[in-house]
C-alpha cells in the first residue's frame, strides 16, 4: 500500500528514482518476451534475447533454467536492474520476472511481497484469463498499483472496448486509456498516445527499433489524415470520442490506491508500446514504500539499512553449488562489506560478495539503496522471511508459506545416494521450491507442491544439479497442515496421533492426511490444537 502520512520528508533522490515491481500474466501473455524488451530499452542487451556481452557471447534471457527454456515458461523469479532515462532523470527499474505458470503461484506470492506496483500483461485476443485474475487478487490483497499492458494487438483482438469492460468486471477496478490502438491485427499500424497527444507508428520491419512518435495537436490535426488510413482514423475519432465521454481520465492518486489502472495498449514481440509503458511506470509508478513489520514499520528513508530475503535461488551458477538469497532493501544505504544482523539468529554476517543481477549474469553490487533488490551469497544462512538490520530486532511480517496441494514420495534411483536425496531435498525446501515433510515414521521424506508441473521441474533439476536421477511415486497422504497451540498441546497431540505427523525443513510440526474427516476430526477432538494451511514466514 503507498504511504500516507503527508507529513513525512521528500525521500532522498538516489531512493526517489527507483521504481521496484513485478510483471503477472498468465502463461503465453507475452510476459518474458516484454522483459526482454524493457532489458532493450533499458540499455541492458543489444537485442532482445542476448544481454550485451562482457568479454565473451553469452546467452540470457530472463528464463534461465534448462527447463525454463525447453518449455518456454518462467519456473524461477529472477529480478533484474536496469536504468532508464525519462524526462531528463534517470530512473533505476528493478523488475522482478514472476513465475509464469499457476504451479508457482506461491513464488509469486513471496515475490509480490518485494515489490511497489505491478504490471499485468493481457493478451489482446484473450482478455482477462484464469491465472491473471489470481495473481490480480494477490496484488489487491496487498494494495499494489497496478499498470496495464494489453499485448499481441498486431493479432486478430477482441474489441478494444469489450477488453477493458471484462477488465472492469472481472477485477473490479476502473480503467483509464493511456493509449488507443489503430487498427487490429493486420490492419495495426500504431497507437494514438492520449496521455501526450502523439501519434505512435509501429515498425513491422524492424522488431528492436523504437517507433516512429509524431506530435499531434490534437483529433483534428491534418498530420492525422498523412499517416492514418481514412477508415481508421474515422473509427480512431468515434472511439476516443467516447473514451473521453464514458472512462475516467488517469488520476495518479486513485492509481495509487489501486482502485485505478492505466491501461496501454501494444506489441511486445515488435517493441511496440513498450517504451511508452516503460514512461508510465517512471512518471506514474510509485517510489520505494513503506514496509510493514514488527515491532514498527520501516521508512525507506531511515539512515540504517534493512532488508527482508522474499526468495533463495540455489544452483544458480552450475559450475557452483552456490545458494542465493534475493533481498529487498527497506531502507538505508547499503555498502558492499557492510556488517548487518541476522535477525533471526541474532549473528552478524559481513555482507562482502553481493551481487545484482540481469538474467542469469550478475555482478558485485558496490551499494544500492532502498528499494533495490541484491543477491547474498550463502551457504544456507538465510532463509525466505529472514530480515537483515544494523542491529535493530525488525522483523519484516507478510511472507507466507501455503500448504501444498499435492504430496507424493520420492525415491533416488540409487538407494545408496538417499544422503544425495536429502540435501537435494532439504536445499530445494529452503529455496521455497517445494514443501519436504519427515515422516515421523519411516524413512523416506514426503514432498509436497501446488501443482503437478513442481514435481517434474524437481527431478528435472535434481538430476542436472545433483546428477541424482530420481521418481516420484503415489503417498498415502493427499494433504498437509500445520500443527499450531502451546507446546504441551501440541507434544500430546504429536504423541497420539505419529502415524500422520512429520516435520518439515524449519523443524516445524505437520499433520499429513488423506481425509477432511480426519482434520475435522482433530479441530472436534483436540480443540487447543489448531491446523493451519499457512504459515507466515517471519523469523
Amino acid at each position: 500500500m503507498l504511504d500516507t502520512p503527508s507529513n513525512r520528508p521528500a525521500l532522498p533522490a538516489e531512493i526517489a528514482r527507483r521504481r521496484t515491481f513485478a510483471i503477472i500474466s498468465h502463461p503465453d501473455a507475452g510476459k518474458t518476451t516484454l522483459t526482454e524488451k524493457f532489458l532493450l530499452f533499458g540499455g541492458a542487451i543489444q537485442m532482445a534475447g542476448q544481454v550485451r556481452a562482457k568479454g565473451e557471447a553469452r546467452r540470457t534471457r530472463s528464463d534461465f533454467m534448462a527447463m525454463e527454456k525447453d518449455r518456454g515458461i518462467s519456473v524461477s523469479a529472477s529480478a533484474m536492474s536496469f536504468d532508464f532515462m525519462n524526462k531528463g532523470t534517470n530512473f533505476r527499474f528493478n523488475l522482478v520476472d514472476t513465475p509464469g505458470h499457476s504451479d508457482f503461484s506461491e513464488d509469486t506470492y513471496r515475490t509480490l511481497t518485494a515489490v511497489d506496483a505491478a504490471v499485468m500483461v493481457i493478451d489482446g485476443a484473450k482478455g482477462v484469463e484464469s491465472q491473471t485474475q489470481k495473481l490480480f487478487e494477490v496484488c489487491r490483497m496487498r494494495d499494489l498499483p497496478i499498470l496495464t499492458f494489453c499485448n499481441k494487438m498486431d493479432r486478430e483482438s477482441r474489441d478494444v472496448f469489450e477488453i477493458i469492460d471484462e477488465i472492469q468486471e472481472n477485477l473490479a477496478i476502473d480503467v483509464t486509456p493511456a493509449s488507443w490502438p489503430i487498427g487490429v491485427g493486420r490492419d495495426f499500424i500504431g497507437c494514438y498516445d492520449i496521455l501526450r497527444d502523439r501519434l505512435e507508428l509501429m515498425d513491422r520491419a524492424d522488431r528492436n527499433k523504437v517507433s516512429a512518435s509524431i506530435a499531434i495537436e490534437g483529433l483534428d490535426d491534418p498530420k492525422l489524415a498523412e499517416h492514418v488510413p481514412a477508415a481508421l482514423l474515422e473509427k480512431l475519432r468515434e472511439d476516443l470520442e467516447m473514451v473521453r465521454e464514458l472512462m475516467p481520465p488517469l488520476d495518479a492518486e486513485l492509481m495509487a490506491e489501486g482502485s485505478l489502472t492505466p491501461i496501454w495498449f501494444g506489441s511486445a514481440i515488435n517493441s511496440f508500446g513498450v517504451k511508452e509503458l516503460m514512461d508510465g511506470i517512471a512518471t506514474y509508478g510509485p517510489e520505494p514504500q513503506i514496509q510493514s513489520a514488527q515491532p514498527r514499520n520501516i521508512l525507506p528513508e531511515e539512515t540504517k539499512v534493512s532488508g527482508f530475503v522474499f526468495k533463495v535461488q540455489a544452483n544458480m551458477d552450475p559450475k557452483h553449488r552456490d545458494r542465493v538469497a534475493f533481498v529487498r532493501l527497506a531502507s538505508g544505504h547499503f555498502t558492499r562489506g557492510m556488517k548487518l544482523t541476522h535477525v533471526r539468529s541474532k549473528k552478524v554476517m559481513s555482507v562482502t560478495n553481493p551481487v545484482m543481477f540481469l538474467a542469469a549474469d550478475r555482478e558485485l553490487a558496490e551499494e544500492a539503496w532502498a528499494g533495490d533488490i541484491i543477491g547474498i551469497p550463502n551457504h544456507g544462512q538465510l532463509r525466505i522471511g529472514d530480515t537483515l538490520t544494523e542491529g535493530e530486532a525488525i522483523r519484516v511480517s507478510g511472507i507466507p508459506s501455503f500448504a501444498p496441494e499435492l504430496l507424493q514420495g520420492v525415491r533416488a534411483g540409487d538407494p545408496m545416494k538417499s544422503k544425495h536425496l536429502e540435501k537435494a531435498l532439504m536445499q530445494f525446501a529452503e529455496e521455497g521450491a517445494a514443501k519436504v515433510f519427515k515422516p515421523a515414521i519411516g524413512s523416506g521424506f514426503v514432498v509436497g507442491v501446488v501443482g503437478q508441473l513442481q514435481f517434474e521441474v524437481l527431478a528435472s533439476r535434481i538430476e542436472l544439479e545433483y546428477g541424482l536421477p530420481v521418481r516420484f511415486e503415489q503417498s498415502q497422504f493427499t494433504s498437509a497442515r500445520w500443527v499450531n497451540g502451546d507446546r504441551q498441546a501440541v507434544d500430546k497431540f504429536t504423541e497420539a496421533n505419529k502415524q500422520h505427523i512429520a516435520l518439515d525443513h524449519d523443524g516445524d510440526v505437520v499433520y499429513l492426511t488423506r481425509l477432511q474427516w480426519d482434520i475435522d476430526r482433530v479441530d472436534r477432538d483436540y480443540p487447543d490444537v489448531r491446523l493451519t494451511a499457512t504459515k507466515e514466514m517471519m523469523v
